[in-house]
């Protein structure tokens, strides 16, 4: 009981999660910085890597305000879930072993349900701000719900049906008992539709539509200051954590890799740190080459492109599988 708390709370648990969060945060800045031939973050630690927990200190330090107009409920309520909900989700990945700290039939479909209800936390929380612009971003992220939820559902579905397994751990084994990656067959092509859908669901460029400084400020997030904003920023490293060692799970063998005795948990942990730094490096210079598009774009190219494309590789992994 001593030994799964401390999973739990320190590792492969809830400190180790928050920690790692905030450093793809840092990989993401930087790489992100040179890309657009800037410096980045370069003054707090070594290589400015402690910018991240420095930037969530400041916010935390800082005055909360609660808007008079605002939902009081809700503007307390969503900023404090909204971490929790990915933090959790964060649970089911399997970091230090073929399983995660919660592993159970069908947690992919869980996975994909906590991610769906984050997006719904946004449209509440910007809806809560009682704000024109705030408003208009909720609808924003929910209108991208709508268009990206599905391919990005069809996309992992697939990598589950080569596996022939809805879980985790089931995807991770198939992956090792087949001696090589899914993303080896024909679902380099859902990795692809990965990509794309999940850049829309973190709200990153060129899908950052509901965040528009030049048109709506910072969106649904405008009213929100101080520790709620914190937390907001701080499910935001989250998410990026949990969709990038979800891609590395479903599509790149996770934690999966050669063995030696006595050294699998230590060895399992770096091969899936590896693999999905991989996955946030395709994120971060996916997010520098291409501009922001319209709502209109986004939703066009969702439903005229990706749509069909990801109902066609179901048909052919439930052929080929």
């Amino acid at each position: 009981m001593i030994w799964k708390i401390l999973e739990v709370l320190i590792f492969p648990g809830a400190l180790f999660i928050l920690a790692m969060s905030l450093f793809y945060e840092w990989v993401d800045r930087k790489l992100y910085a040179r890309l657009q031939n800037r410096v980045g973050p370069h003054l707090a630690g070594p290589f400015g890597i402690f910018q991240p927990i420095a930037d969530l200190i400041k916010l935390l330090s800082k005055e909360d305000i609660v808007p008079a107009a605002a939902d009081k409920f809700l503007f307390t309520f969503t900023p404090i879930i909204a971490p929790t909900l990915i933090l959790f989700g964060c649970m089911f990945l399997p970091i230090a072993g073929p399983s995660g700290i919660i592993s159970i039939n069908g947690d992919l479909i869980i996975l994909i349900a906590l991610m769906s209800l984050f997006t719904v936390i946004i449209y509440l929380a910007g809806e809560g701000s009682n704000n024109r612009l705030a408003s208009i971003g909720a609808t924003r992220a929910a209108l991208q719900l709508v268009g990206y939820e599905i391919p990005l559902t069809l996309a992992l579905l697939c990598g589950a049906i080569s596996a022939r397994s809805l879980s985790l751990r089931g995807i991770v084994e198939a992956q090792t008992s087949y001696g090589s990656w899914i993303i080896a067959g024909p679902q380099i092509i859902g990795f692809a539709i990965f990509i794309v859908t999940a850049q829309a669901e973190m709200e990153r460029t060129p899908f950052d539509i509901p965040e528009a400084e030049q048109e709506i400020v910072a969106g649904w997030s405008v009213e929100y200051g101080g520790r709620r904003l914190a937390l907001f920023r701080l499910s935001r490293d989250l998410e990026l954590f949990l969709l990038s060692g979800l891609g590395a799970t479903v599509f790149l063998g996770g934690p999966s890799g050669p063995l030696i005795q006595g050294l699998e948990p230590f060895l399992h942990t770096i091969y899936f740190i590896a693999k999905s730094v991989v996955v946030l490096v395709i994120f971060t210079i996916f997010r520098a080459i291409f501009a922001r598009l319209r709502i209109d774009q986004v939703l066009s190219f969702s439903w005229r492109y990706l749509m069909p494309l990801a109902i066609l590789l179901v048909i052919i992994t439930g052929v080929v599988a």
